[in-house]
């Protein structure tokens, strides 16, 4: 493995961010952690200098769904991020993958696995649960979708998170201190990329593959 120097935990619960800390001590030795709470504290962290692994959380600030996951993939591909979630159900599993991530790993898993998860990304290499089955196939509207919203550049993500607060053009412009006609620009593009006619159309897309279902069982 690399020398590692920099590390970024991504979780808005201080207690998961211990635990993730403790488990970075085991798989990346004297690696610089930064902790962050919030998907701006996130972008604020990985603009700042390079990064070498990022553990994201699915579920904080600024986040909704695969939301948070787009973004960084958009901003900085080169970056290997790994989620680590409370919801550990095959589809949420396979759809992280698909959309980008180098690995997978439930909140419930024990410590030693975690290190052992983390220590294979940072070798290049993929890691999930070993139960899950990624050959099983999103449906062919899903897997649309997914291709769809991949496309979305980074600001064209935030753009869409911020549609899906039901913030107006005049408040995201404001926030991502641009001119609204830019956010219609942003817009346009986005229902253009989405296949969609109106910003609700759009947002429901979006919303389809942010839970995934209870999967069948598996072979």
């Amino acid at each position: 493995m690399s020398q590692v120097s920099r590390i970024i935990i991504a979780d808005d619960h201080p207690l998961v961010r211990g635990a993730l800390r403790q488990a970075l001590t085991g798989a990346a030795g004297s690696a610089e952690i930064v902790e962050c709470g919030s998907l701006q504290e996130l972008s604020a962290a990985v603009a700042g200098q390079p990064t070498d692994l990022i553990l994201l959380d699915l579920t904080m600030p600024g986040v909704r769904g695969f939301s948070g996951l787009l973004y960084i993939r958009a901003q900085h591909p080169e970056i290997p991020v790994v989620v680590v979630s409370a919801n550990d159900e095959h589809e949420t599993i396979r759809r992280s993958i698909n959309l980008g991530a180098s690995g997978f790993v439930p909140k419930t898993t024990d410590m030693e696995t975690m290190r052992d998860a983390i220590g294979h990304v940072l070798q290049g290499e993929t890691w999930i649960p070993p139960d899950v089955n990624m050959a099983v196939k999103d449906d062919s509207q899903t897997g649309d979708i997914m291709s769809r919203l991949a496309s979305l550049t980074p600001q064209q993500v935030r753009v869409l998170m911020m549609l899906s607060e039901g913030l107006l053009n005049k408040q995201i412009a404001y926030e991502l201190s641009v001119s609204e006609a830019t956010i219609k620009a942003h817009v346009s593009a986005i229902l253009q990329k989405l296949g969609v006619d109106s910003r609700t159309q759009a947002v429901i897309t979006a919303a389809k593959i942010e839970t995934a279902p209870r999967p069948e069982a598996e072979a």
